[in-house]
């Protein structure tokens, strides 16, 4: 009798995936149907967590400029010897100074960088909040692998637009807010009665497809930069920018200053202070540029051998490595702030409760011009680039279908709507899809599973924070260049032979960056698509009013594709 051999084992992951993929849980995400695996889930969701992680950082301190709800109250009286205490501010050569408006500016009053530090730390509670809520309801209800959190250009827009540095704008943060929860609301019930799905489809074929590309372009320009990037490349006052990567200590800030008579210098009003983003010397000499390289070259070689996981070993490569102090990589350098933000990452766990910026909002200011001027901008921005970001993200992942609709774009687009008023709420700036998402979706992310990871990774950073808060830009630069090089194959599809089509796409591709903004581009695209189609929708009403009359043939070389837009219908035209 002759023994048939039994099949090897299955690996353990190998059955969890079968395990899951013939669950109740399985069957609802659809894992078999979309082609995808319990564990590669988690791989994505892991990987969009840890290139969008670095928000919880950037978006608090960015709205923390604003100074939030904290005032003239919150600073303290002074010895005019700031280095005698109040206690001892006696004599007639000492006196004590009342704080004024000025206490919130440099020097910044003790008492008002305290009340920063707590605004903060509420700010980072509220990015976890509001993103955690909007990629439950994204994985639950549209079973997109899409993750949300509060976006970038918009929260720069509340923080240094609408409430000003330290509140010195033209609304107060409380008012501004207020402002986030209505558009919220008014986005809201756009997209529940399912028009914003048809504003959507007015996009033209070419801007939408070049669209894509644009946000690739607009990832890796912000993953060359310095805040959130390796630094490579830097301001130059001649060519906007030039090669940079040289260490902090070699850069300097930027403003805009009016030099007086008398030798004084001021910010001229509006100007605002930039971050050291000016190379004097040394460039390609920064250790932390070198660093992210590595990064760069070990997540390239992971997608060129094609190995799962890139992503996130070169984020936790570079990352682990910035963590040891002393070094000249170091993410604690030995400086105050250094040294701050090394005793935060040390406690390893903690659990902030948000004191002052939950349920702040104030509608006192809602008869003023710039309320609703702020209001209007805030809704024109989430309809075009979030939008136009869900549209991206879904084609990325190869959802959409010849129409241009995918599969659970109802409640994708409810969820950052809802998401946007819960944000309002608990003090953060509007929420969208991030652009982060395609991070997970290389990864082989196609199902809500993966924005549910993320979900959980946000419920754990209610806890370590300290941890995620560090981890450092030059960490995150690298794999943004390489999601930006994996979006750019969207180009392919655009007709080029055609100008009608290769103009309006390049313009929206070229303007997502250089503008840095979604929305500038769509607006871009859009419009140079109108203006070169114009001419042949007024042949086509004149047309239809008799005015002239069709004999067949081609209007002006338009092609084929005008029909698909929409634009106009391929006829040759005679005057009447």
């Amino acid at each position: 009798m002759v023994m048939e051999p039994h099949p090897p084992p299955k690996k353990f992951l190998t059955r969890l995936d079968s395990a899951v993929a013939n669950s109740r849980v399985g069957k609802r995400f659809k894992l078999a149907e979309r082609n995808s695996t319990f564990t590669t889930e988690l791989r994505a969701g892991t990987a969009t967590f840890l290139t969008m992680a670095y928000i919880l950082a950037v978006n608090a301190s960015i709205l923390a400029d604003s100074g939030g709800p904290c005032s003239v109250s919150d600073c303290l009286p002074l010895c005019s010897d700031p280095s005698i205490p109040l206690s001892n501010c006696t004599g007639s050569t000492h006196r004590v100074i009342q704080p004024d408006e000025s206490c919130k500016f440099e020097p910044v009053n003790p008492g008002y960088a305290s009340c920063l530090e707590k605004v903060r730390k509420d700010l980072i509670v509220a990015t976890v909040a509001s993103s955690l809520i909007g990629c439950l309801i994204m994985g639950v209800f549209a079973n997109l692998p899409l993750a949300l959190a509060p976006g970038m250009g918009t929260n720069a827009y509340f923080a240094y637009t609408v409430v000003g540095f330290h509140g010195s704008g033209n609304i107060p943060y409380k008012s501004a807010l207020a402002a986030v929860f209505i558009e919220g609301l008014i986005f809201l019930f756009i997209s529940a009665v399912g028009f914003r799905a048809k504003l959507a489809k007015l996009v033209p074929k070419p801007v939408r497809i070049s669209s894509s590309a644009g946000i690739g372009l607009f990832l890796a320009f912000i993953g060359l930069q310095n805040n959130q990037g390796i630094g490579l490349v830097g301001y130059n006052p001649s060519t906007l920018v030039t090669l940079a990567g040289c260490p902090s200590s070699s850069r300097a800030s930027v403003a805009p200053v009016l030099a007086t008579a008398n030798g004084t210098v001021a910010l001229l009003p509006g100007g605002t202070v930039s971050g050291d983003i000016l190379c004097l010397r040394d460039r390609m000499e920064s250790p932390t540029l070198w660093l992210g390289i590595v990064g760069f070259v070990i997540i390239a070689y992971c997608l060129v051998k094609n190995i799962k996981g890139a992503m996130i070993y070169g984020i936790v490569f570079v990352t682990a490595v910035s963590w040891f102090r002393g070094t000249k990589v170091t993410a604690f350098p030995d400086t105050a702030a250094g040294n701050s933000a090394h005793e935060y990452f040390k406690k390893v766990v903690d659990i902030h409760l948000i004191e002052s910026t939950a349920g702040a909002l104030s509608f006192k200011t809602i008869g003023k011009r710039y309320f609703w001027e702020a209001l209007v901008t805030f809704l024109y921005v989430d309809i075009l680039d979030t939008t136009g970001t869900l549209y991206s993200m879904a084609r990325f992942a190869g959802f959409t279908n010849e129409k241009g609709d995918f599969e659970g774009q109802y409640f994708a687009f409810m969820s950052d709507a809802m998401s946007i008023v819960v944000g309002s709420l608990l003090g953060t700036s509007p929420v969208t899809a991030f652009i982060e998402s395609s991070t997970g979706i290389r990864e082989g992310g196609r199902t809500g599973l993966t924005a549910l990871t993320v979900t959980g990774y946000f419920f754990l950073a209610f806890f370590f924070t300290p941890l995620l808060a560090s981890i450092p830009a030059w960490a995150v630069g690298p794999p943004l260049i390489l999601v930006g090089v994996l979006m750019m194959k969207a180009v392919v599809e655009i007709e080029w032979d055609d100008m009608r089509q290769a103009i309006p796409a390049f313009v929206t591709m070229i303007l997502m960056p250089l503008t840095y903004s979604i929305a500038y581009g769509l607006i871009g695209g859009i419009g140079t698509y109108i203006v070169l189609h114009v001419w042949d929708w007024g042949e086509e009403l004149l047309v239809k009013y008799g005015v002239i009359k069709r004999s067949g043939g081609v209007v002006n070389g338009t092609h084929e594709q005008a029909i698909e837009d929409g634009s106009v219908k391929v006829v040759e035209l005679n005057r009447v």
